[in-house]
C-alpha cells in the first residue's frame, strides 16, 4: 500500500513537470515569435528611405512657413531615429533576457510594450513621409502651374503687341491689366524662388485668375469692336444712301422719323465705343444686340417698300383687268339666272348673292380709282397699296369661285330635271313589274296594308311627275320626291317578296301538315285557322306563323327544313 502511494506521487510529479515544461515551451515560443515579427518590422522601418526624402526636400531651400514645416518633420525624424530607436532596442533586449530566464509573463508584457513603441514609431514615420511628400508636391505643382500661367500670359502679351488694332479703344485698359498680371507673376516667382511655395501659391492663384479673365476679355472684344467700328457704320451708311435714293424716287414711308432712327443708331454706336474702352464687355454685348435689331428693322422697312413698289408696278394693270373680268362674269351670270328663273325655282338666293358680288366689285373699283391718282402723285406708301392689292386679289378670287359654283349649280338644275324624268319611267316600270309578279302568284287576295302602301308609292310617283311638269320646276322638291320614291319602291319590293314568300311557304306547310290532321288535334285546328287567315283575310304571314308553330311542336325541325328547301330550290316549288 505504501509503495503504490509513492509510485503515484512520483508519477504525478513527473506529469506536473512535463506540463510545466510544455507550458514554458509554448509561452517562450509565443514570445519568441512575436519578438521575431518585431525584429522584422524594425528592420523594415530602418530600411525606409526617410533620410533620402529629407535630403531631397532640404535641397529645395525652403523658407518661411514651408521651411518651418520642414524643420518640424526633420526634427521629428531625428527624435525617432535616435531616442525612439534606442528605446525600442532596449525593449527588445529586455524581452530576450526575460524569455531566456524563463520569466515568460514579464516577457509577454515587455513584448506588448515593445510592440506599442513600434506602432507609434511606424505611425510617426508615416506622418513624416506624408508631410515631406506634400511639401515636395506643392513645390512641383507651383512650378508646373506657374509655367502654364506664364505661357498664357506670354501669349496675351504677344497678341496685344501684334494685333493691337483689333482692340480699338480698349487697348490701353487691356495693356494696363496685362501689366498688373506681370507684376503678380514677378511677385510669385520671387516667393517661389526664395523657397516659400505656400505663400507663392496664393499669389499664383491671383495671377492665374487675372490672366484668364483678361484672356476672356481679349477673345470677346475684337468681334464687338469689329461691329462698332466696321459692320454697323457700313450698314448705317448703306441704309442712309438707300433711304436718300428712295426719297429722290419719291417713295413715301409710313414711318414718321427714319432719319431720327438713323441718328439714334449712330449715338448708340458712340456710347458703346466708350463702354468698350472701359472693357465693360457684358454691357457692350447687350447694346450691340439692340443696335443690330434696330439696324435690321430699318433694313426691313426699306426692303418692304422696294418689294412693294415692284409688286405694285407688276400688278397695277392686272388688278384693273381682274375687276373688269369679275364685272363681266357677274353680268353674264345675272342674265343666265334670269333665263333659268323662268323655268326653275331658285331656292338658294342666287340672284341676291350675285347682286351682292356686283356691289363688292363696284366698291373695289371705287377704291382702286381713288388710289390711282395717289400713286401717280406719290402720296401713298407702296406697302399700303400692296396690302390693298393682295386683299383685292383674295376677294375677287373668292367671288369668282362663288360665281363658278352658282353657274355650275344652274347647269345641274337642267341635268337633274332630265335625270328625274328618266327615273319616273324607271319607277313606273318597277311598279308594273311588281304588280305582274303578284298577279302571277294567283293569290286569293291582298292585305289592306300592302294595298295601301302600293297606292302611296303610286301617288308619290304621280306627285313627282306633276312637280316636273310645272312651268317653274322646284328642283329641291324634285330631289326630295325622287329620294322618297326610291325609298318607297325599295320597301315595296321587300314587302311584295315577303308577302309572296309567306303565302308560298304557308301552302307548303299546309300540305306537309295534312299527314298529322287525323292524329293530332292541335295540328288539325291550326290547319283550319291557317286556311281561314289565308283565304278569307289574306294575312299570309299570320297564317304561316299559325301552321308553322303547330307543325314545329309536332315535328321539331320540320319548319326549318321546309323553309330551307323553299329558298334553296325556288324553281321546284
Amino acid at each position: 500500500m505504501g509503495n503504490n502511494v509513492i509510485i503515484g506521487i512520483v508519477i504525478a510529479i513527473i506529469i506536473v513537470a512535463i506540463l510545466a515544461f510544455l507550458v514554458s515551451y509554448v509561452m517562450k515560443k509565443k514570445n519568441q515569435d512575436r519578438l521575431d515579427v518585431l525584429e522584422k518590422r524594425k528592420e523594415e522601418l530602418f530600411d525606409l528611405p526617410v533620410i533620402e526624402e529629407v535630403d531631397d526636400v532640404k535641397k529645395m531651400h525652403l523658407v518661411g512657413q514651408s521651411q518651418n514645416t520642414f524643420r518640424e518633420w526633420s526634427q521629428k525624424w531625428n527624435d525617432i531615429s535616435t531616442s525612439s530607436f534606442a528605446e525600442l532596442e532596449s525593449q527588445i533586449f529586455e524581452v530576450e533576457n526575460l524569455n531566456e530566464s524563463f520569466r515568460f509573463l514579464k516577457g509577454k508584457k515587455a513584448v506588448e510594450e515593445a510592440e506599442a513603441t513600434m506602432n507609434q514609431m511606424e505611425k510617426e514615420v508615416a506622418e513624416i513621409r506624408d508631410g515631406l511628400k506634400e511639401l515636395r508636391e506643392t513645390e512641383e505643382r507651383n512650378s508646373l502651374a506657374v509655367q502654364q500661367a506664364l505661357d498664357v500670359y506670354e501669349e496675351l502679351k504677344a497678341t496685344i503687341r501684334e494685333e493691337e488694332q483689333q482692340y480699338g479703344p480698349a487697348l490701353p485698359e487691356l495693356q494696363k491689366q496685362v501689366k498688373t498680371i506681370e507684376n503678380e507673376f514677378t511677385q510669385f516667382v520671387t516667393l517661389n524662388t526664395s523657397g516659400d511655395p505656400v505663400e507663392a501659391r496664393e499669389v499664383l492663384d491671383k495671377a492665374e485668375k487675372h490672366t484668364y479673365e483678361v484672356d476672356a476679355l481679349m477673345k470677346k472684344i475684337p468681334p464687338l469692336f469689329e461691329d462698332l467700328n466696321t459692320t454697323f457704320p457700313a450698314q448705317v451708311e448703306e441704309i442712309q444712301e438707300t433711304y436718300d435714293r428712295l426719297i429722290k424716287e419719291e417713295y413715301v414711308f409710313p414711318e414718321e422719323n427714319l432719319v431720327g432712327d438713323i441718328e439714334t443708331i449712330n449715338r448708340r454706336i458712340e456710347r458703346s465705343l466708350i463702354n468698350i474702352e472701359k472693357t465693360e464687355v457684358e454691357t457692350v454685348e447687350f447694346e450691340n444686340r439692340e443696335t443690330a435689331n434696330l439696324i435690321d428693322a430699318l433694313y426691313d422697312i426699306l426692303e418692304r417698300e422696294m418689294e412693294a413698289q415692284a409688286f405694285v408696278a407688276k400688278n397695277q394693270a392686272t388688278i384693273e383687268q381682274y375687276i373688269k373680268h369679275a364685272t363681266k362674269n357677274n353680268r353674264q351670270l345675272l342674265i343666265e339666272l334670269d333665263h333659268t328663273a323662268q323655268s326653275y325655282t331658285l331656292n338658294h338666293n342666287e340672284i341676291g348673292r350675285v347682286r351682292g358680288f356686283q356691289t363688292e366689285v363696284e366698291e373695289i373699283e371705287r377704291q382702286n380709282e381713288q388710289i390711282k391718282p395717289q400713286l401717280q402723285q406719290h402720296e401713298v406708301p407702296y406697302s399700303e397699296v400692296r396690302t390693298f392689292y393682295k386683299k383685292v386679289f383674295k376677294v375677287l378670287e373668292d367671288i369668282e369661285n362663288q360665281q363658278v359654283e352658282i353657274s355650275d349649280s344652274l347647269h345641274e338644275l337642267r341635268k337633274g330635271e332630265k335625270e328625274a324624268q328618266e327615273k319616273i319611267d324607271t319607277f313606273e316600270f318597277k311598279l308594273r313589274s311588281l304588280k305582274r309578279f303578284v298577279e302571277k302568284q294567283r293569290l286569293p287576295g291582298l292585305p289592306n296594308d300592302y294595298l295601301e302602301f302600293f297606292f302611296v308609292a303610286t301617288e308619290r310617283i304621280e306627285e313627282l311627275s306633276t312637280v316636273l311638269n310645272k312651268i317653274r320646276v322646284n328642283m329641291d322638291e324634285v330631289e326630295r320626291l325622287v329620294a322618297l320614291c326610291e325609298e318607297d319602291l325599295e320597301l315595296l319590293d321587300k314587302k311584295t317578296h315577303d308577302l309572296v314568300d309567306a303565302a308560298a311557304l304557308t301552302e307548303q306547310m299546309l300540305q306537309y301538315a295534312n299527314r298529322y290532321r287525323h292524329t293530332h288535334e292541335e295540328v288539325k285546328e291550326a290547319i283550319e285557322k291557317s286556311y281561314y287567315l289565308f283565304n278569307k283575310e289574306y294575312h299570309y304571314q299570320e297564317a304561316l306563323d299559325e301552321i308553322g308553330t303547330a307543325l314545329e311542336r309536332t315535328e321539331p325541325g320540320a319548319f326549318k327544313r321546309i323553309e330551307d328547301f323553299y329558298f334553296n330550290h325556288p324553281d321546284l316549288v
